[in-house]
């Protein structure tokens, strides 16, 4: 008599796509790892989040409307991951990655298309068989396998602006926005130059101006 788990229970009860994926969750490809069930009902509720965003309840939700700057940097974010991590066979990290990706077009209530058509793409070597059932309820033909994976674009990753904190000693004044790629210098002038500025510098010279990237300038009097 054997040890042994009879994947054929597992599918019936959670489906053909659960396992598979979960099977790639539970670690790295050459790694041993202990057989353990525990974490299958999360893998099973990611798949029912992802069938979420194209229905609602039993009503048919998704738009062919421009999708946002947040819903396409949440697929491309999700794009380069899977592409690098099929290349270097690391499949559990993928996994985490459309888990995370789903989540955040979930919250943002994302329900285009465009959007959801190359999600399934990128999903579809993972999960299969829901990935060719979404595409062909998206009215596509033939089988999503004949679909070219997509390819990320840098620009779709790059936040725009950053809100900063513009602190004198250490207090709060007021708020400013800079292009994500700002530099050092172009922050320090446009704070020190800022009208509200002139109110809080009195006329001094700083002694020192600090900056944590993407958060908080203090200038110190």
């Amino acid at each position: 008599m054997f040890n042994v788990v009879n994947p054929d229970d597992i599918i019936e009860k959670y489906g053909a796509d659960t396992l598979r994926l979960y099977e790639m969750f539970l670690g790295p490809l050459e790694q041993s790892k202990p057989w353990d069930t525990n974490g299958i009902d999360g893998v099973h509720r990611f798949l029912r989040r992802l069938w979420n965003l194209f229905f609602d309840g039993e009503k048919w939700r998704v738009s062919d409307e421009e999708p946002s700057k947040d819903e396409l940097r949440a697929l491309h974010k999700l794009i380069k991951k899977v592409t690098t991590d099929i290349e270097q066979f690391s499949f559990n990290t993928s996994v985490s990655a459309f888990m995370i990706c789903v989540n955040e077009l979930s919250q943002l209530r994302c329900n285009k298309k465009a959007i959801l058509s190359d999600l399934l793409v990128c999903l579809a070597p993972f999960a299969p068989h829901i990935a060719e059932e979404l595409w062909h309820r998206l009215g596509n033909e033939g089988t999503i396998f004949d679909t070219a994976f997509p390819k990320f674009r840098e620009d779709y990753l790059q936040e725009e602006t950053f809100s900063y904190s513009i602190s004198f000693n250490g207090r709060t004044r007021f708020t400013l926005d800079f292009p994500a790629d700002a530099g050092r210098e172009a922050i320090e002038k446009a704070v020190l130059e800022h009208v509200k500025s002139e109110r809080w510098l009195e006329g001094k010279t700083p002694k020192k101006i600090i900056i944590v990237p993407k958060k908080i300038v203090n200038i110190v009097i």
